[in-house]
């Protein structure tokens, strides 16, 4: 089967208990969003809002809230699809099994996109950007945000849908200095396709035409975020997954139109135009600042007559897009290995962020013949990762060798960091990367895109023994508050408030003083934090702090540090500072007022009852 519609999903889902409906008049402002949060904690079902204060349409989220659901929405496609994208990987597969992949070429040619005009039902009206749900998050956001399009662009050298990129960047549909109702604002990060396809407008002095596609079959939002081999269209992808060929048409603007979807807002950017966009809290855990996106002049937005508009929240995770990355891993499988020789595994972890933190295992078969092993081959593999596609964002970037331990596993983090600091040598193994590109959504570095890397590559027979608990003797002086292990060989530092980098100094040469004369071997790994005891109470605290808090060129220290050749290492415990710094983005906080509204809608009576 295959849903023609969002609708057609959401009707299937509640047949099968997998969704619920909020009756009660709701408020886009917060509410919406805290319910949401509340219900996915909870691994609620999906959630159709039925009466948005403000507009008339009703509003859906958590569709894709758990693996499980996601699978079950896909149930007729799931496998059909791994096949397809792993021959597409693999050619030389289909050759060794013709009868196993016989049915896919006939998969890919019925998935190819359809036009599709008469009667499409995104013909049935037409309304204003303000007529739609105005959903705001957060309580610092810009303004309310589509927070699950699909922006659909074209290749001004190779027009048409074949060529075309569907991702999904946030749209703000109103607040700053956006003309209401004429402008919104469009943001997307570095190393996405429709940076291409401005590119190519601008340099041709034209305005960039933008379609953006809300709802409509569910495999049309798995499209717009999936990684896609070169050469597979996400429309046919969309096609493939749903069951249904990807129906369009272009209006009399020449904008490309999705006929399924929802809602679909056209309008173009001009070159060079930019307006602020944001804050927005993003799936970092933080606010996104306000800074210059391209500005979009809105033409139209078309609607169905059963129009839903669909949205999730972003925030720290996991969120609804960690169930996303569980469905995308769940179709690639090891995809993007068989593209980088010697990898065998990479996992960007969602805990911390995605981007900050990336795991990886590859082979170290540089130099069988010697009976030690040290990291060799596992840091081309690192570099390699490094400059592939949207890997190339990560910042820190933990490498193992796979036959250190062939049932090592990039998903446990505790286990994987555990088994690299078993083993690295801190004098040799930290490779930095300064002055590059970081993450767009990441603000420890000192400018927008702008930061440092840290590869740390780790090979060969375990060297320490890493502590489980502080020894008796250990002890740490003022201005140190507190600290606490959270996990194996890893001590989280309360310190005071970061004022400036000169007061890292002074606590570092506190630490170095206190420590000079001790064995630290079995304490790899220090952490200065602005409060241990949180840091330390879960692995996802612990990550979370570390990693998206500190820019390794500017926070990395350690005891008995040097520089030799250019190369940094150190001969005590590596200390990373990852205090919130005066240039961070603020976190995200939730509003206890708002809170409230949905324990009440938790009591008896209330819609909510019985699932949070």
């Amino acid at each position: 089967m295959g849903y023609s519609s969002l609708q057609a999903c959401i009707t299937d889902l509640e047949k099968k208990g997998h969704l619920i409906r909020i009756k009660e008049e709701v408020d886009p402002y917060l509410q919406m969003a805290a319910i949401h949060l509340r219900v996915f904690e909870n691994e609620g079902p999906a959630i159709l809002f039925e009466n948005v204060k403000g507009s008339k349409f009703p509003a859906v989220s958590n569709l894709f809230g758990t693996l499980d659901r996601s699978k079950f929405i896909f149930r007729d496609t799931l496998e059909k699809i791994k096949i397809l994208v792993d021959i597409k990987n693999d050619p030389i597969k289909a050759i060794k099994n013709p009868f196993k992949y016989a049915g896919v070429g006939l998969t890919a040619l019925s998935a190819l996109p359809m036009k599709s005009g008469a009667g499409a039902p995104i013909k049935f009206g037409k309304c204003n950007i303000s007529d739609i749900p105005q959903i705001v998050n957060w309580p610092m956001d810009g303004g309310p945000f589509v927070t699950m399009p699909q922006v659909y662009t074209e290749d001004a050298d190779q027009p048409g849908i074949m060529n075309a990129n569907l991702g999904m960047y946030r749209i703000q549909l109103a607040g700053n200095d956006y003309i209401q109702n004429q402008e919104i604002g469009l943001h997307y990060q570095i190393h996405r396709g429709i940076g291409v396809h401005q590119t190519k407008a601008n340099a041709k002095g034209q305005p960039l035409k933008v379609s953006i596609f809300v709802g409509g079959p569910p495999a049309h939002p798995v499209a717009a975020v999936m990684p896609l081999p070169e050469g597979l269209s996400e429309m046919t992808f969309a096609g493939a997954l749903g069951n249904r060929r990807f129906r369009y048409f272009y209006d009399n603007e020449g904008f490309c139109i999705s006929a399924d979807a929802d809602f679909v807002i056209t309008g173009t950017v001009m070159p060079h135009e930019n307006k602020p966009e944001g804050p927005f809290g993003d799936h970092l855990g933080y606010y996104s600042l306000v800074h210059p996106f391209p500005l979009m002049k809105v033409h139209n937005v078309y609607h169905r007559k059963d129009a839903v508009w669909s949205f999730t929240v972003v925030g720290r995770p996991p969120q609804e897009d960690t169930s996303f990355g569980a469905l995308i891993h769940e179709i690639t499988g090891s995809a993007i290995p068989k593209e980088i020789p010697g990898l065998h595994a990479v996992n960007a972890v969602d805990a911390a962020g995605v981007h900050p933190l990336l795991f990886a295992i590859g082979s170290e078969r540089y130099t069988p013949y010697l009976k030690e092993r040290k990291p060799q081959e596992i840091v081309t593999i690192a570099n390699h990762i490094l400059g592939k596609g949207q890997l190339s964002l990560a910042k820190y970037l933990f490498i193992a060798a796979h036959e250190d331990d062939p049932k090592l596993n990039v998903n446990d983090i505790g286990g994987f960091l555990k088994h690299i600091l078993q083993r690295i040598d801190l004098t040799r193994d930290l490779h930095f990367h300064t002055n590059t590109t970081i993450d767009t959504l990441d603000y420890s570095g000192e400018g927008l895109n702008s930061g440092s890397k840290l590869a740390v590559t780790a090979a060969g027979d375990i060297k320490r023994e890493l502590w489980t608990e502080l020894p008796d003797w250990f002890n740490l002086p003022r201005p140190i508050t507190g600290y606490k292990m959270a996990m194996p060989g890893v001590l989280m530092v309360e310190v005071p408030k970061h004022v400036n980098h000169k007061d890292i100094d002074n606590v570092i040469s506190i630490l170095e003083y206190s420590l000079q004369d001790e064995d630290l071997t079995g304490l790899p790994l220090m952490v200065l934090c602005d409060d241990a005891g949180f840091a330390a109470q879960t692995i996802n605290n612990f990550v979370w702090v570390t990693f998206t808090r500190s820019n390794p060129s500017h926070d990395i220290y350690g005891v008995g540090s040097f520089t030799e050749h250019k190369h940094w290492g150190c001969k005590g415990t590596l200390i990373i500072d990852a205090r919130i710094k005066p240039h961070h983005a603020p976190v995200l906080e939730r509003v206890p007022e708002v809170e409230k509204t949905v324990d009440k809608l938790g009591e008896k009576g209330g819609s909510l009852f019985g699932v949070i």
